[in-house]
């Protein structure tokens, strides 16, 4: 990983093939290796100078309900957006849109400058280089931890059992869950199982990093241990988009918080403006019903 020009920000960032063609890679083996270096590392900064996702004008509708109503956003490397809102305002399936598990009817989604809504990008490199995190874990219940986390780096990027397993216990040892490596699923606390299943996309090495309300299945007791993982990786720059009830964690680790409503994105800035001045009054609304209840 290298340094970001933003103290206390570590960068992610690296170069992605082209999701929209299955052989890109690296240059080819005859290839001078000076020339090869001086490629690679023009490729990283076109890389790094775009945009890592652009929604625009997103539409999606399930049969007659129209969930997201033109959504624009745009995200840059070591981004941390948080997606705020009701429930049915559009998050989640905004951020399935984003990794393919939903399609959209209408405006674009580019990722790392590709669209898409185009028929020929390859969804298993777009997963490649997004980690998706659910609110429901969806480990593997017959595997142990360690084999939930090193299965897709070995089945889809090659790596050796060695290294896979290598590279998930550091990841373990890192969360506080070395010892729980050759437990299952079901051995574990729901606040374990989360943690588990953030180490498993982060065994993938994302470019982006997506997160479904992953504090929603879990006891009040539980949500610190996890939300706590989440602020950790925005501290070392993972570029992550968030859909969270979570009002306090936002303002904490979001660079840029955006509240939904009827699939818009209504408004969106700083957390410090919207949480302390927000200007449209259904934000002002919503935030009121959330300190009424007690969570800001």
């Amino acid at each position: 990983m290298t340094v970001d020009e933003r103290p206390g920000r570590v960068s992610n960032a690296t170069p992605a093939p082209d999701p929209a063609s299955p052989g890109s890679g690296p240059a080819s083996p005859g290839r001078a290796p000076a020339t090869s270096e001086r490629s690679n590392r023009r490729a990283k900064d076109d890389l790094d100078r775009l945009p890592v996702l652009r929604a625009t004008g997103v539409h999606k509708s399930f049969g007659p309900l129209e969930v997201l109503k033109g959504v624009e956003l745009t995200m840059a490397t070591h981004d941390v957006v948080c997606l705020i809102g009701s429930s049915g305002s559009g998050k989640s399936t905004l951020l399935r849109c984003c990794n393919l598990l939903e399609r959209i009817d209408a405006g674009t989604i580019e990722l790392f400058g590709h669209d898409l809504a185009d028929e020929r990008v390859n969804e298993d490199l777009v997963r490649r280089h997004t980690g998706m995190v659910f609110q429901s874990f969806n480990l593997f219940p017959h595997l142990r931890v360690l084999d939930n986390v090193t299965l897709a780096p070995r089945r889809v990027l090659g790596v050796d059992r060695g290294a896979a397993e290598a590279r998930a216990k550091e990841l373990l040892e890192r969360i506080g869950l070395a010892d729980k490596a050759h437990e299952y699923p079901d051995r574990l606390s729901g606040g374990q199982q989360q943690r588990v299943a953030i180490v498993r996309s982060l065994a993938m090495e994302p470019r982006l990093l997506l997160l479904d309300e992953v504090t929603s299945a879990l006891d009040p007791e539980l949500v610190a241990e996890v939300l706590d993982l989440v602020g950790e990786l925005a501290h070392q720059g993972m570029t992550m988009l968030i859909a969270t009830h979570e009002m306090g964690f936002a303002r904490e680790v979001a660079d840029t918080v955006c509240f939904l409503e009827g699939g818009r994105i209504v408004e969106s800035g700083p957390p410090e403006r919207i949480f302390g001045d927000p200007t449209e009054p259904a934000t002002r609304r919503f935030l009121q019903r959330i300190i009424d209840a007690g969570r800001l």
